[in-house]
């Protein structure tokens, strides 16, 4: 009769790393990201989902450094893997972000910075424009398959930056860039808009000048908020051929992020 395979705590070792460190990834994407990581997935289906993935696509990542459990090596590349995972959700929160800032602009400008409601994906107050800004472009996101190729920079950052390697210091420089980018990519969604509401405000102002007897606030705010609507209604039917591009250059610099070196 054949002995029995002995296995070694290497062995072990390795194989809980070959699924566990990945799984702490790819779980804080999966967390902080915008669709899934928000509060209308519950948490017990993002772990599930996380798990699913680790389990398809394990076999098919680079070697990992074998690791001791509860020892102070693995604790560190646990922290690595989430700090990695963290920022790649962040960055992508920040370009949906672009579209609440475009909302928020264009409410204030209209009039509708009153009109506002609870946003049941961040559980915060925001304008009704931008909620509506942010249900089009997940939308959108979906439909281009924004949400794969977000899968397939995740897999492949276990390449550029594999687990061992820490974290580079670039990838700060990646986040702290892109938050400028969210301001000016803001702007530039919403200027033809605020140009056109900022004329109307003038026109009004000169009346009021010319006519100070005119009741300017029973007539400007009515005439403000519906021109404002018809403006709005009228820049959302190039929204797509600005959103492509915003988009691909969001998907770069996730990508970007995870090749610093």
């Amino acid at each position: 009769m054949e002995p029995l395979a002995v296995l070694t705590d290497t062995q072990i070792g390795s194989w809980v790393a070959s699924f566990m460190l990945p799984l702490f990834r790819i779980v804080a994407v999966l967390t902080t990201m915008p669709i899934i990581g928000t509060t209308l997935v519950p948490r017990r289906v993002r772990l599930y989902l996380g798990l699913a993935i680790t389990f398809v696509v394990a076999p098919v990542l680079p070697p990992m450094p074998p690791v001791q459990a509860l020892d102070l090596s693995a604790l560190l590349l646990i922290a690595e893997q989430i700090i990695i995972g963290v920022s790649m959700g962040l960055c992508l929160q920040m370009f949906f972000q672009v579209f609440v800032v475009a909302g928020q602009i264009i409410s204030t400008q209209m009039g509708m910075g009153f009109a506002s409601m609870v946003d049941p994906a961040n559980g915060v107050t925001t304008a009704v424009v931008g909620q509506f800004f942010t249900m089009l472009v997940t939308l959108m996101f979906l439909a281009m398959n924004g949400h794969l190729v977000v899968l397939e920079i995740l897999i492949e950052s276990f390449t550029t930056m594999p687990v061992g390697g820490g974290v580079p210091v670039n990838n700060f420089w990646v986040l702290a860039n892109s938050l400028g980018w969210i301001m000016s990519a803001g702007l530039r969604l919403v200027l033809p808009a605020v140009a056109a509401l900022l004329i109307i405000n003038i026109a009004f102002g000169i009346m009021t000048r010319a006519a100070p007897q005119l009741n300017i606030f029973s007539i400007g705010f009515p005439m403000t908020l519906v021109l404002g609507m018809v403006i709005l209604w009228m820049s959302l039917g190039d929204i797509f051929n600005q959103f492509v591009p915003m988009a691909t250059d969001a998907l770069q610099r996730l990508r970007d992020l995870v090749r610093a070196v």
